[in-house]
């Protein structure tokens, strides 16, 4: 699954670290989400959706 996490935590200036404390996941976790080698769970997704205040479809793509 392709997503924009890394695009969107740069804009804010934040660390893989601060993203993790934001979503209650580990750094790895948001590491391997970044780089396409985990998917998140449906209410992870959902709440980084909450997070930057944007549709789930925004920030994770399926790819085909």
């Amino acid at each position: 699954m392709k997503n924009k996490l890394k695009v969107l935590r740069a804009e804010r200036d934040w660390t893989q670290a601060d993203l993790a404390k934001a979503l209650d996941v580990s750094r790895q976790t948001i590491n391997a989400i970044e780089k396409g080698k985990f998917d998140p769970s449906l209410p992870l997704a959902f709440k980084a959706a909450r997070l930057f205040n944007l549709p789930i479809e925004d920030i994770f793509q399926d790819q085909p």
